[in-house]
This record gives structure tokens, sequence and C-alpha cells, in this order.
């Protein structure tokens, strides 16, 4: 009679050290929440990948808080949902600068648009720190 027996071994402490390695620099590549770029790049995800005006409103103040109310009020009765052609967004950040208590971004985004073609702009987002929290004060696109 031939008995096997299944063996289980916990994983080579090499392995489980890769891992923890692995998941620092993870950790140490993510944008802080609460950072300039933390807010634009979320900013970003919302306003334009996801097209969410209200999640994008969460990250705003002043003129970029103005500019997102004006466009849910343009678009309120018309839902993006998944019947909506929304484009593929690739983006990377160019540049920035930073002055006194706010820093803006330039990036060079990529709209894929399904039956549409593709479309290059520049997205600058200018973040400011209102009292401790970092918020997008301002948004434009340009060639």
């Amino acid at each position: 009679m031939n008995t096997h027996r299944l063996r289980i071994s916990a994983p080579p402490v090499r392995f489980v050290r890769i891992l923890f390695l692995a998941g620092l620099l993870g950790l140490a590549s993510c944008t802080a929440s609460n950072s300039p770029r933390g807010v634009a790049d979320r900013f970003i995800d919302a306003y334009y990948v996801a097209i969410d005006l209200a999640k994008a409103a969460h990250e705003c103040s002043g003129l970029a808080l103005d500019k997102i109310s004006q466009e849910i009020a343009l678009t309120k009765g018309q839902p993006i949902d998944a019947a909506t052609r929304k484009p593929s967004v690739h983006y990377k950040l160019e540049s920035q600068r930073s002055e006194d208590n706010a820093v803006t971004f330039v990036y060079l985004a990529r709209f894929d648009v399904p039956d549409a073609g593709t479309l290059e702009r520049h997205l600058m987002i200018t973040t400011r720190n209102d009292d401790g929290t970092w918020k997008v004060s301002n948004f434009s696109e340009f060639d």
C-alpha cells in the first residue's frame, strides 16, 4: 500500500524578504494623499478618466470648484454610465513649479476615443494648501 503525504512547508525566508521589499517599494512609489501631486493625480483620475464631476469637485476649491459646479449644472440630466463612450486616458507629469503656498503641474495627456481617434493635450493643474489640506484651485488644457 502506497501512501503519499502532502508536505506543506513555510515559504523560504528569501521569498518572504523579496515580498516584503516589493511591498515597501510599492508604498514608496505611491503619492501621499494630502500632497500637491496626490490631489492633482486624483483630480485627473476623477475628472478626465472616470468623468465623475462630483468626485472631481471633492478635490477642488476656489475657481476650480466654480468650474466644476458650472459643468455639473450644464450636464444635469445627462448620465455618464456604461453606455457612454469614455476615452482611454494616459497621462504623465512633464513639469512642476512651486511658489509660496501653491504647486502647478503640467501633464501630457493622451485621449484615445473609441471610433474617434486620438487627441493629445497638456493639462495644467494648480494645487493650493488651504488650512493644511491640498486642493486643486485651478485647471486648464492647452495644445
